[in-house]
Parts: C-alpha cells; structure tokens; sequence
C-alpha cells in the first residue's frame, strides 16, 4: 500500500500551481526515485489502474453488502444491524414483554427486518452510478483515509438518493409484511396495561433510517476486508492495488 500511495501522489502532483515549483520539483525528484528503485521488484502503478482497482474494490464491496442484507435475515439475524424497537416507545415493549405480550413485541419487531430485507436491492443501483463518478482527487483520498473511507465516500454521495428510494419501498414493504398492523397491536395490547402511556412514531422514517445504517456498516466491513485480507481481494487487480 505504500508504494500505491507514492505513485498516487506522484501523480496528483500535476495539480500543483507552477508558483511551487521548486517544491513540485523536488516531490518529483523522489518520487521518481521511488518508482526508479521499486521498479525491478514489480512495476509501479499509474493513476488510471489505481482508480480501476478502487472502484473494482467499491464495486464488490457494495455488491456484497447489498446482498448481505437482502438476504432473509439479513437484518434480522445480525445482531450489528439488527432493527430494535424504536426507543421512543421502549420502554412500552419492555413493560409488555414483562406483562406476557412476547409475541406482539416479537411480530412487530421481526416486521421492521422484513422490510428492510425487501428493501436492500434498491441500493446498488446508486452505488454503481457513484463508483463511475469517482475522481483521481476521490481516490487520493480514499486511499490515504481510514479503512472506510471508501465507504464513506459512497454513503456522501448517495444517502440522501437511497433514501428517497428505499422509503417508499419500505412503507409497501411495511404493509406486505405487517408491520404497521403488527405496530397497532402491540399498541392496542399496550393500553390494557395501566398508566402506560400511548407513544406515537414515524415508522416508515425510523425503519429506513436503520435500514441504510445497517446497509452502510456492512459495505464498510466488506472495504475492511479488502483492505486487510488477501483473501477478499478476488481479482487480479485487486491483489495488485492493495498489496502491501
């Protein structure tokens, strides 16, 4: 990975202003100095093969989240994304569970996950329309970031596109597998318990918000494993791009 950092730098250099010349020229001088001693262990890297590995990288990472979550259970089997009830009316499910309701928590619940399942494949669409964009100033900064960089880059140029378009599938969702009925259920059992009061919420807001965040954070674990693990890197020029 240091080598891929020195070459892209070497080549982002070409933005500088010709008032830093002097500095330009000496950059240039050692990284050609890299590139000169590197090149018999290997060959460096251009910029162009640099960003095709990141957006091949972005691409499989992407595609493996969206999958991850779409699948049955993909939320609801996975404790880092699994979809609680809503805080704002907690406390009413923890006082019916303890009253014998189990199940009505339990339904309502399950029904959250099973539209945010539905709603998974949505996404990757605007993924892929994001990962065209990318730039050389994109990808400098992917690389030189955290080890979800990349993923952040994808959630800063389509959350709000992905979230226009999930919410309306969640809400059919919501009604194809129950979860607005399930909701009113547990809240018309909530009102034979004595003083607990009567919460309202924007479940249609709340499941699609939790929907994206568990969508994002597998995306992101999936960049992790591509930048740590040689395994996950499935192509050739993924094991190119990030060999260390």
């Amino acid at each position: 990975m240091k080598r891929v950092l020195a070459i892209f730098f070497a080549t982002s250099l070409l933005c500088i202003s010709v008032a830093h010349a002097g500095l330009l020229d000496d950059l240039e001088k050692k990284s050609k100095e890299y590139v000169d001693k590197n090149r018999n262990g290997g060959g460096e890297l251009d910029s162009n093969t640099i960003i095709a590995g990141l957006k091949e990288a972005l691409s499989i990472g992407a595609q493996n989240g969206v999958k991850t979550v779409s699948q049955a259970d993909g939320y609801f089997g996975n404790q880092m994304i699994k979809i609680l009830v809503p805080e704002k009316i907690q406390k009413i499910a923890n006082v019916m569970r303890k009253a014998g309701f189990h199940k009505e928590v339990d339904q309502f619940e399950l029904s959250m996950n099973r539209a945010a399942e539905k709603a998974g494949p949505q996404a990757l669409a605007f993924f892929t329309d994001a990962i065209k964009e990318m730039t050389i100033p994109d990808g400098v900064k992917i690389l030189r970031g955290k080890d979800t960089e990349a993923t952040d880059y994808l959630r800063s140029k389509t959350y709000e596109k992905i979230y226009g378009s999930f919410k309306p599938v969640v809400s059919s969702a919501m009604n194809d597998v129950g979860v607005t009925k399930s909701f009113k259920e547990m809240m018309d059992k909530a009102r034979e318990i004595p003083l607990l009061k009567r919460e309202t919420v924007d479940l249609d807001h709340y499941v699609t918000s939790k929907a994206l965040d568990g969508l994002f954070l597998m995306v992101g674990q999936e960049e992790k494993k591509i930048r740590k693990d040689p395994v996950a890197r499935v192509t050739d020029l993924l094991k190119k791009v990030f060999k260390q």
